[in-house]
């Protein structure tokens, strides 16, 4: 799974033996609990919302479990009980899975995008700043079209970010300041 999440997506098939045999898993339901809980536990940053786990029906009343990873963008990704070490760090080369060498780690890790209030996208992009203008106003600093972008408001993609979920009229969220 470390190894999909640092390169490329994939999915790992339970219940299915190299050749296409079909052997099912005897109880699916405790399967995607187990593989849910060992990938929330071992692999670091956090891949929760990253993977996906499906069981598929098969011949003969048989079920398999399938598991869906998406590349990550915190990589480099690790086996939590090795660190961030060539012991728990892999990657993919066609089917197979390697250790990374301690120069691809710190190469991948230098590249990581810190995940900041200002690089997560707003969960709605129909934003109202009404409040915040009138703020503005008052202060004798009116806002022009180009607020969202003077006051950081943008992914580097373009779109609202949380800093301006936060400061819009209708976000939903109730939090107090203290001066």
């Amino acid at each position: 799974m470390v190894s999909f999440r640092n390169t490329f997506s994939g999915e790992l098939v339970f219940g299915l033996a190299n050749d296409g045999t079909v052997y099912g898993v005897l109880d699916p339901d405790d399967i995607q609990k187990r593989i849910a809980q060992r990938l929330s536990e071992n692999v670091h940053p956090s891949c929760l919302c990253l993977f996906d786990i499906e069981v598929e029906a098969a011949e003969g009343g048989k079920h398999l479990v399938k598991v869906t990873v998406s590349a990550g963008s915190d990589r480099p990704y690790y086996i939590a009980k090795y660190g961030m070490s060539s012991k728990g760090c892999y990657y993919r080369v066609g089917s197979s899975c390697r250790p990374m060498p301690e120069r691809m780690i710190r190469e991948m890790y230098a590249k990581r995008v810190p995940t900041t209030l200002a690089t997560i996208v707003s969960p709605s992009q129909n934003l109202e700043f009404e409040q915040l203008k009138s703020y503005y106003s008052e202060k004798k600093h009116p806002l022009n079209d180009s607020f969202a972008e003077t006051l950081d408001f943008l992914t580097p993609e373009g779109k609202y970010n949380f800093v301006a979920y936060l400061m819009t009229d209708n976000n939903h969220l109730t939090f107090k300041f203290a001066r």
